[in-house]
Protein backbone atom coordinates (compact mmCIF):
# COMPACT_ATOMS: atom_id res chain seq x y z
CA UNK A 1 0.00 0.00 0.00
CA UNK A 2 0.43 3.64 -0.44
CA UNK A 3 -0.88 6.22 1.33
CA UNK A 4 0.00 9.32 -0.81
CA UNK A 5 0.99 13.45 0.55
CA UNK A 6 -1.90 15.63 0.70
CA UNK A 7 0.19 18.37 2.59
CA UNK A 8 2.64 20.19 0.24
CA UNK A 9 6.07 21.86 1.50
CA UNK A 10 4.77 25.17 1.95
CA UNK A 11 2.05 23.60 4.42
CA UNK A 12 4.44 22.03 6.52
CA UNK A 13 6.56 25.00 6.55
CA UNK A 14 3.03 27.44 8.08
CA UNK A 15 2.76 23.94 10.36
CA UNK A 16 6.39 24.38 11.73
CA UNK A 17 5.54 28.45 12.68
CA UNK A 18 2.65 27.62 14.15
CA UNK A 19 3.44 24.84 16.13
CA UNK A 20 6.11 27.78 17.58
CA UNK A 21 3.12 29.17 19.23
CA UNK A 22 2.27 29.30 22.68
CA UNK A 23 5.39 27.84 24.16
CA UNK A 24 5.68 29.18 26.78
CA UNK A 25 9.66 28.58 27.51
CA UNK A 26 10.92 28.72 23.64
CA UNK A 27 13.36 31.08 23.49
CA UNK A 28 11.95 34.55 22.00
CA UNK A 29 15.22 34.79 19.38
CA UNK A 30 14.07 31.32 18.14
CA UNK A 31 11.49 31.55 15.94
CA UNK A 32 13.61 34.43 13.98
CA UNK A 33 16.75 33.23 13.95
CA UNK A 34 16.50 29.86 13.37
CA UNK A 35 16.89 28.46 10.04
CA UNK A 36 15.53 25.31 8.37
CA UNK A 37 18.63 23.31 6.73
CA UNK A 38 16.92 20.54 5.19
CA UNK A 39 13.06 19.51 4.69
CA UNK A 40 12.16 16.56 2.73
CA UNK A 41 8.93 14.29 2.18
CA UNK A 42 9.70 11.23 2.94
CA UNK A 43 7.52 7.77 2.26
CA UNK A 44 8.07 6.06 5.34
CA UNK A 45 8.13 2.31 5.48
CA UNK A 46 5.64 0.82 7.90
CA UNK A 47 4.26 -2.25 9.36
CA UNK A 48 0.30 -2.24 9.59
CA UNK A 49 -0.63 -5.03 11.84
CA UNK A 50 -4.22 -6.95 12.41
CA UNK A 51 -4.78 -8.85 15.58
CA UNK A 52 -7.43 -10.11 18.15
CA UNK A 53 -6.93 -9.75 21.86
CA UNK A 54 -8.89 -11.53 23.92
CA UNK A 55 -8.99 -10.48 27.94
CA UNK A 56 -9.88 -11.84 31.39
CA UNK A 57 -9.78 -10.23 34.83
CA UNK A 58 -10.49 -10.84 38.29
CA UNK A 59 -10.21 -8.02 40.90
CA UNK A 60 -11.17 -6.98 44.27
CA UNK A 61 -13.39 -4.20 44.68
CA UNK A 62 -13.79 -2.07 47.83
CA UNK A 63 -16.26 0.77 49.18
CA UNK A 64 -16.05 2.15 52.07
CA UNK A 65 -17.86 4.23 54.50
CA UNK A 66 -17.36 6.42 58.00
CA UNK A 67 -19.39 7.95 60.19
CA UNK A 68 -18.74 9.08 64.02
CA UNK A 69 -20.56 7.41 66.99
CA UNK A 70 -19.88 8.91 70.28
CA UNK A 71 -16.15 9.72 70.08
CA UNK A 72 -15.12 7.29 67.75
CA UNK A 73 -15.20 7.21 63.61
CA UNK A 74 -16.41 3.71 62.43
CA UNK A 75 -15.68 2.78 59.26
CA UNK A 76 -17.37 0.00 57.46
CA UNK A 77 -15.58 -1.50 54.16
CA UNK A 78 -17.53 -4.00 51.99
CA UNK A 79 -15.46 -6.07 49.44
CA UNK A 80 -16.87 -7.51 46.10
CA UNK A 81 -15.57 -10.14 43.92
CA UNK A 82 -14.78 -8.25 40.28
CA UNK A 83 -14.63 -10.49 37.42
CA UNK A 84 -14.15 -9.04 33.38
CA UNK A 85 -13.83 -10.12 30.19
CA UNK A 86 -13.93 -8.87 27.06
CA UNK A 87 -12.47 -8.94 23.69
CA UNK A 88 -11.21 -6.58 20.82
CA UNK A 89 -9.98 -6.46 17.35
CA UNK A 90 -7.28 -4.22 15.85
CA UNK A 91 -6.79 -3.66 12.50
CA UNK A 92 -3.92 -1.35 10.94
CA UNK A 93 -2.10 -0.48 14.31
CA UNK A 94 1.20 0.67 12.74
CA UNK A 95 4.83 0.46 13.82
CA UNK A 96 7.62 2.45 11.43
CA UNK A 97 10.14 -0.18 9.62
CA UNK A 98 12.93 2.25 9.76
CA UNK A 99 15.84 2.39 12.16
CA UNK A 100 16.53 6.27 10.78
CA UNK A 101 13.34 6.75 11.66
CA UNK A 102 13.10 8.46 15.81
CA UNK A 103 9.98 6.22 16.92
CA UNK A 104 8.51 8.89 19.20
CA UNK A 105 8.03 11.24 16.55
CA UNK A 106 6.39 8.88 14.39
CA UNK A 107 4.55 7.46 17.06
CA UNK A 108 3.11 10.76 17.68
CA UNK A 109 2.25 12.43 14.32
CA UNK A 110 -0.78 9.31 14.00
CA UNK A 111 -3.47 8.60 13.24
CA UNK A 112 -3.03 8.30 9.60
CA UNK A 113 -6.74 8.09 7.77
CA UNK A 114 -6.68 4.46 5.74
CA UNK A 115 -9.42 5.19 3.68
CA UNK A 116 -7.11 6.88 1.51
CA UNK A 117 -4.62 3.98 1.24
CA UNK A 118 -3.95 2.80 -2.69
CA UNK A 119 -2.58 0.35 -4.30
CA UNK A 120 1.64 1.06 -4.38
CA UNK A 121 2.10 2.80 -7.41
CA UNK A 122 5.51 4.79 -8.24
CA UNK A 123 3.34 7.46 -10.08
CA UNK A 124 2.96 8.85 -6.05
CA UNK A 125 6.81 9.21 -5.84
CA UNK A 126 7.88 11.65 -7.94
CA UNK A 127 8.85 14.84 -5.92
CA UNK A 128 9.43 12.45 -2.49
CA UNK A 129 12.17 10.00 -0.82
CA UNK A 130 10.71 6.71 -0.45
CA UNK A 131 12.71 4.42 1.99
CA UNK A 132 13.13 1.08 2.23
CA UNK A 133 12.40 -0.87 5.75
CA UNK A 134 15.27 -2.19 7.41
CA UNK A 135 13.62 -3.71 10.10
CA UNK A 136 11.28 -6.64 9.03
CA UNK A 137 7.51 -7.19 10.38
CA UNK A 138 9.02 -9.89 12.85
CA UNK A 139 11.07 -7.18 14.56
CA UNK A 140 8.54 -4.60 14.53
CA UNK A 141 6.20 -7.02 16.35
CA UNK A 142 6.96 -6.43 19.51
CA UNK A 143 6.28 -2.57 19.80
CA UNK A 144 2.63 -3.50 17.81
CA UNK A 145 1.84 -6.02 20.50
CA UNK A 146 2.85 -4.45 23.52
CA UNK A 147 0.41 -1.05 22.32
CA UNK A 148 -2.40 -3.53 21.64
CA UNK A 149 -1.97 -5.33 25.06
CA UNK A 150 -1.67 -1.84 26.58
CA UNK A 151 -4.94 -0.38 25.21
CA UNK A 152 -6.91 -3.82 26.03
CA UNK A 153 -5.79 -3.96 29.64
CA UNK A 154 -6.80 -0.19 29.85
CA UNK A 155 -10.50 -1.24 28.24
CA UNK A 156 -10.28 -3.75 30.84
CA UNK A 157 -9.91 -1.83 33.72
CA UNK A 158 -12.17 0.92 32.29
CA UNK A 159 -14.66 -1.09 33.02
CA UNK A 160 -14.22 -1.90 37.19
CA UNK A 161 -15.45 1.58 37.85
CA UNK A 162 -17.93 2.00 41.25
CA UNK A 163 -15.41 1.06 43.51
CA UNK A 164 -13.39 3.36 45.86
CA UNK A 165 -10.18 0.73 45.81
CA UNK A 166 -10.01 -1.51 42.93
CA UNK A 167 -6.93 -4.38 43.75
CA UNK A 168 -6.10 -6.85 41.09
CA UNK A 169 -6.12 -10.54 41.55
CA UNK A 170 -5.34 -12.15 38.23
CA UNK A 171 -5.74 -11.03 34.89
CA UNK A 172 -4.96 -12.95 31.34
CA UNK A 173 -4.65 -11.10 28.02
CA UNK A 174 -3.83 -12.59 25.32
CA UNK A 175 -3.65 -10.55 21.77
CA UNK A 176 -3.40 -12.86 18.81
CA UNK A 177 -1.37 -11.02 15.80
CA UNK A 178 -2.82 -11.72 12.54
CA UNK A 179 -1.70 -10.12 9.56
CA UNK A 180 0.71 -7.61 9.01
CA UNK A 181 0.61 -4.83 6.07
CA UNK A 182 2.89 -3.32 4.22
CA UNK A 183 2.52 0.55 3.51
CA UNK A 184 4.85 3.74 2.38
CA UNK A 185 3.02 6.50 4.84
CA UNK A 186 3.56 10.38 4.29
CA UNK A 187 6.14 12.45 6.52
CA UNK A 188 8.01 15.46 6.17
CA UNK A 189 10.69 15.61 8.05
CA UNK A 190 12.28 19.15 8.93
CA UNK A 191 15.81 19.59 10.38
CA UNK A 192 16.00 22.99 11.81
CA UNK A 193 19.69 24.92 13.34
CA UNK A 194 20.07 27.23 15.83
CA UNK A 195 23.24 27.95 18.24
CA UNK A 196 25.07 25.37 15.94
CA UNK A 197 22.64 22.77 17.41
CA UNK A 198 20.10 20.65 15.10
CA UNK A 199 16.20 20.14 16.05
CA UNK A 200 14.30 17.87 14.08
CA UNK A 201 10.88 17.87 13.59
CA UNK A 202 8.18 15.76 11.79
CA UNK A 203 4.85 16.37 10.32
CA UNK A 204 2.25 13.58 9.51
CA UNK A 205 1.80 14.55 5.63
CA UNK A 206 -1.87 13.79 5.50
CA UNK A 207 -2.97 15.44 8.42
CA UNK A 208 -0.88 18.22 9.52
CA UNK A 209 -0.15 16.82 13.14
CA UNK A 210 3.57 18.09 13.76
CA UNK A 211 5.51 16.95 16.80
CA UNK A 212 9.52 18.15 17.07
CA UNK A 213 12.60 18.91 19.16
CA UNK A 214 12.54 22.55 20.85
CA UNK A 215 14.70 24.28 22.86
CA UNK A 216 14.50 25.78 26.05
CA UNK A 217 14.82 28.85 27.81
CA UNK A 218 16.24 28.56 31.46
CA UNK A 219 15.61 31.98 32.52
CA UNK A 220 12.02 31.98 31.37
CA UNK A 221 11.63 28.52 33.29
CA UNK A 222 13.16 30.01 36.06
CA UNK A 223 11.29 32.98 36.01
CA UNK A 224 7.77 30.57 36.00
CA UNK A 225 9.00 28.49 38.97
CA UNK A 226 10.08 32.01 40.69
CA UNK A 227 6.41 33.63 39.94
CA UNK A 228 4.69 30.35 40.98
CA UNK A 229 7.01 30.23 44.08
CA UNK A 230 6.40 33.83 45.43
CA UNK A 231 3.15 33.80 45.54
CA UNK A 232 3.06 30.54 47.93
CA UNK A 233 5.38 31.71 49.88
CA UNK A 234 3.66 35.18 50.94
CA UNK A 235 0.18 32.91 51.66
CA UNK A 236 2.20 30.89 53.61
CA UNK A 237 3.78 33.35 55.45
CA UNK A 238 0.45 35.09 56.27
CA UNK A 239 -1.07 31.63 57.43
CA UNK A 240 1.87 31.43 59.84
CA UNK A 241 1.44 34.85 61.23
CA UNK A 242 -2.24 34.30 62.44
Amino acid sequence: YILPFKLDKKAAIAQLTRYYKGKAFLPKAFKSQNHIAEIQGVYVPFWLYDAKADARGRYEGQNSESHREGDYMVTTTQHYDVRREGSAAFAKVPVDGSSKMPNTHMDAIEPFDYGDLKPFSTAYLPGYLADRYDEDADACAERAYRRMYNSTADALHATTGGYSEIHPISENINVDMTHAHYALLPVWMLHTRWKDKDFLFAMNGQTGRLIGDLPVDKSRVAAWFAGISLPLMAVLAFLLLL
